[in-house]
């Protein structure tokens, strides 16, 4: 097969190894690994090969360079010894077990390349020979250049999360919300942190952002993850490695364990946490300093992931993750919290990001960000809404992501109201057009400044803020755009009206809580 780069290599990959799924019989969390895992030697091997290029010259034979570990692994290569190579496996004997086989080759490399002991995929042997034959043909002639086998690692991460709905949500976060997460709080180098990593897209995403900016990604910052799931660590490392990258991802469950020493350690910090987590033991937290704000009440868990969040950044540090929208308007000691955070200055930017989103719920979600460093700035006592439930691509009936140049524009919204120079990329007109010129006056961005957009974007202070209760809503100060009667749109506005129904029964629980409180309390007495 001929070198390619083109966008479609990843479908058709994609279309080839779901028709080989199809015959297996398995799920699909039994049928991913082994196939991540041959996506991942695919790329070992390429990397193998261009090295072992490099090396060759008029006078050494083939087998005196591929014995030479070390120079192998100097140049970033995974070394890999003859049995492990893709023209190896491809050319076993018929007959010959070749489930058995990849799972040796998968140890051999293992035991050569400290940073994957336990990591590779060793359970080939339940799938049959002749499809394990088919994936190795379908990927051994691939000739693509760059990051192309780490897009179709992603890939795949991507479909087979959309494929294990629920499960699937819980190492996958869609890769065009991690892209703008990304963007808005710029990693430019230095640690970086995610304590529910999953698969570790943020770290890639990361690295992407800083090879674009300043070079190589990996030399720029130093990866530090979390992970409750053993399984899915193996996911982040193999996804690392295919994009060159390595980092200290330790397996622990981050409300009791915190084997990093984060607080107060980290320059950026980006997660996806699962939401709305009951039955976290709050006694075993009382004297952890990265609950410092108070332990919440409430029956979930978000507020003690936000503390976690805010308290590993460093005095300069930023944060951007997903949070649920309910916790933008949590009551009680909750709302006690996100006051604490809003008068330290912490609290930065926040987004409203619309549903069908993410495989596993279909709610809309919200995405906050930190920035520490802004005390002493103009935006110290100032907090940016940013309403973009609206702006999204339909990727099918019932998943929705943004395209690049949304991600752009509404990252460039923000540098605005930071006082950066936005990042155009190919064009000026096409970065906007896409997305604002529908709410924008001609002078936004043009002409290098922010400004108030109704329905859109807006700038509010703390005293506005705390007019309005300590919300964090964009929907209480963006307000809306001015639209013809004719431009109603029944399903938005069915979906604004279960977002405020979300919040109103956040307090009726809350309200429930304090009651039984109180009646417990009298019969005490």
């Amino acid at each position: 097969m001929p070198s390619q780069n083109g966008n479609d290599i990843e479908k058709r990959l994609w279309a080839a190894a779901n028709n080989l799924w199809a015959n297996t019989g398995l799920k699909p969390s039994e049928f991913s690994t082994p196939v991540l895992g041959l996506v991942f030697l695919r790329y070992a091997d390429k990397k193998f090969s261009d090295v072992e290029a490099t090396l060759k010259d008029s006078n050494s034979s083939r087998r005196r360079v591929q014995d030479n570990k070390s120079a192998y692994q100097a140049k970033g290569a995974i070394y890999l010894p003859e049995k492990t190579r893709f023209s190896y496996l491809l050319n076993l004997p018929e007959g010959e077990d070749i489930g058995k086989a990849i799972n040796d080759a998968m140890r051999m490399i293992e035991q050569d390349n400290e940073d994957l002991r336990g990591v590779l995929p060793k359970n080939y042997n339940q799938i049959q020979d002749w499809i394990l034959i088919e994936l190795l043909k379908l990927l051994a002639p691939i000739e693509i250049e760059g990051d192309a086998f780490g897009k179709i690692y992603e890939y795949f991460l991507g479909k087979f999360a959309m494929e294990e709905g629920r499960k699937g949500g819980v190492f996958y976060t869609p890769t065009s919300i991690v892209k703008l997460i990304v963007e808005i709080i710029e990693p430019f180098e230095g640690r970086i942190f995610d304590p529910a990593c999953g698969s570790g897209g943020m770290f890639v995403q990361s690295a992407k952002f800083v090879e674009r900016h300043n070079g190589s990604g990996n030399h720029a910052m130093s990866i530090f993850g979390t992970e409750k799931e053993a399984s899915t660590i193996k996911l982040a490392k193999m996804n690392l490695a295919v994009h060159g990258l390595a980092g200290d991802i330790r397996e622990a469950n981050t409300y009791y364990e915190d084997p990093h020493k984060c607080f107060g350690r980290f320059d950026f910090v980006m997660a996806n946490p699962p939401f709305n987590v009951s039955g976290v033991d709050k006694e075993r937290l009382e004297k952890d300093p990265r609950f410092g704000l108070g332990l919440p009440n409430a029956g979930n868990a978000n507020y003690l992931w936000i503390q976690v969040f805010y308290h590993a950044l460093n005095e300069k540090g930023r944060a951007g993750f997903v949070m649920a929208n309910s916790a933008a308007d949590a009551r009680g000691s909750e709302l006690e919290i996100r006051k604490k955070l809003i008068q330290e200055g912490a609290v930065d930017v926040i987004v409203s990001v619309g549903s069908n989103f993410f495989y596993t719920v279909t709610l809309p979600c919200t995405l906050w960000f930190f920035d520490r460093g802004k005390k002493g700035s103009k935006r110290e006592n100032t907090v940016l809404f940013l309403d973009a439930r609206h702006v999204y691509n339909q990727l099918d009936r019932a998943h929705r992501e943004f395209k690049p140049l949304q991600v752009s524009a509404l990252a460039n919204i923000v540098r605005l109201y930071r006082g950066e120079q936005i990042e155009t990329g190919d064009s000026d007109e096409a970065i906007w057009q896409d997305v604002v010129r529908s709410y924008m006056k001609d002078e936004f961005g043009i002409k290098g400044k922010y400004i108030d957009v109704p329905g859109l974007c807006k700038v509010a202070s703390i005293d506005e803020i705390e007019a309005q209760g300590w919300s964090l809503n964009p929907g209480r100060y963006v307000g809306v755009a001015d639209r013809d009667p004719d431009e109603f749109d029944f399903k938005e506005r069915l979906e604004e009206l279960n977002e405020e129904l979300e919040v109103l029964n956040v307090e009726a629980r809350v309200l429930e809580e304090r009651i039984a409180e109180n009646v417990s309390g009298l019969l005490e007495v």
